[in-house]
């Protein structure tokens, strides 16, 4: 099965969209013109620099031999992995007050990892491709991409979409906010290659671990492309009146931008001149990406 973007020719691309610039507009369509229109930087989060690393640690751990991916081995690669990130970001050792607050933040991963293993047996598994790149182009010219954590193949050619969650699974009112990632990612598989996802799963490592599994269909999917086109005229409507309206949430208590949102009191800058799109570029997962 090939897992590249197909070379034909195709649509004029009149905009891009990632699934976490997606959930960003429909938490709030103010935090996505903070974070794609304005560019504002953000200070890196312990909750979000977490998931990357585990991310990683779980990544590489298939790297492994199948009989070697043990809870020492995937516990061996977290402090290698931790170092690395401070090297490429060394304002990641910021976020912490002192020594013992980043060696419980450790703590936490390393109980992640843990967790991992009553979840899921890696030396069961062989994964097709790990951090996979996607993008689809829509027929209206809205280019879809975004990063699948792991894609696993049967023999028999059936997809099975994997992500890593290092929150806790959701309550049964928020399942379907959760597996719109997953959908807009079968989405864009399905566009690639013609073939529904037999199965999308997510893996949550916090609170006390759990395994969401959804079998979509194309009803699901042809649902999910019109929500995503919606969303993009939605966006558009907003880069032509300029009106980015907050939606205030609990989610505000962890915005980095409530100096500047009307609903703090605070005044936007003025937009600036710059062509619409999700400006999200072809990178390795960092920590503001989704998780």
């Amino acid at each position: 099965m090939t897992l590249t973007s197909p070379a034909e020719p195709g649509p004029v691309i009149t905009g891009v969209l990632s699934p976490s610039r997606a959930g960003d507009f429909m938490t709030c369509p103010l935090l996505y013109r903070f974070r794609v229109i304005d560019q504002l930087p953000e200070k890196p989060s312990q909750a979000a620099v977490r998931g990357t690393l585990v991310h990683a640690v779980l990544e590489r751990l298939y790297d492994l031999p199948a009989p070697s991916r043990s809870v020492t081995a995937a516990l061996e690669l977290l402090e290698p992995q931790w170092a690395r990130l401070l090297g490429e970001d060394p304002a990641f050792a910021a976020m912490f007050a002192g020594p013992e607050e980043e060696a419980a933040w450790l703590a936490q991963a390393r109980e992640m990892l843990q967790r991992y293993f009553t979840l899921e047996d890696p030396t069961r598994l062989e994964p097709a491709e790990r951090e996979l790149y996607v993008e689809a182009v829509l027929d209206s010219g809205l280019m879809l991409r975004g990063y699948v954590d792991r894609l696993d193949v049967a023999p028999t050619g059936e997809v099975r979409v994997v992500d890593y969650k290092t929150g806790s699974a959701p309550g049964p009112d928020f399942e379907a906010k959760a597996l719109f990632q997953m959908k807009f990612y079968a989405l864009v598989l399905w566009r690639l290659h013609g073939t529904v996802p037999r199965l999308l799963q997510l893996v949550y490592l916090g609170g006390r671990g759990e395994v969401l599994r959804y079998a979509p269909d194309e009803a699901d999917l042809r649902a999910t492309e019109r929500k995503v086109q919606a969303l993009w005229t939605a966006i558009e409507r907003a880069l032509e009146s300029g009106e980015w309206r907050a939606r205030p949430s609990r989610l505000c208590d962890w915005c980095d931008h409530q100096a500047l949102c009307p609903e703090f009191g605070g005044t936007p800058p003025p937009v600036p001149d710059r062509q619409p799109g999700d400006r999200i570029r072809s990178h390795r997962r960092s920590a503001t990406d989704e998780l």
